[in-house]
């Protein structure tokens, strides 16, 4: 029986998540721009990329398993974790890590986490709203369901 998660619990597994996509975000970062030489720009874009898709695995098993979802709805919830928050961390990111590391001169891993948390908030309301709706519509509380 899969029952619903209380806010405060699907909060704290969000940011643990995100904590997770971070390490993998920053990772990718540091091997494309510090390994590899690629700028600093396209490397947020694939960097961010890696992450929303580690993110997404998770949150689909994890933050909102009370929410379940077959296959077909599950191939429709990536589309719109991709189109949200895909493109708020990735057109975000991008401005952010432009305007801290080009204008500002910070250094792209620290840029980075701020444009991680600057980002979050946001992130989290357009997956609970938008993208892990539950079954049956948007907006209300899932309903119990047997596994």
């Amino acid at each position: 029986m899969v029952t619903r998660i209380p806010l405060r619990e699907r909060v704290g597994i969000f940011t643990l998540v995100g904590i997770l996509g971070y390490g993998v975000q920053t990772a990718v970062l540091w091997w494309l721009v510090g390994r590899l030489g690629m700028a600093v720009v396209p490397a947020t874009l694939a960097a961010t990329e890696a992450a929303v898709l580690h993110n997404f695995a998770w949150h689909l098993r994890w933050t909102w398993a009370d929410r379940p979802a077959g296959p077909r709805a599950a191939a429709a919830r990536l589309v719109r974790f991709n189109v949200s928050n895909g493109g708020f961390s990735l057109a975000g990111g991008a401005a952010i890590m432009a305007l801290l590391v080009h204008a500002l001169g910070m250094h792209y891993l620290a840029a980075n986490l701020v444009a991680v948390l600057a980002i979050s908030i946001v992130n989290f309301l357009a997956s609970d709203r938008f993208v892990f709706t539950p079954p049956g519509g948007r907006g209300g509380p899932a309903p119990r369901h047997t596994t």
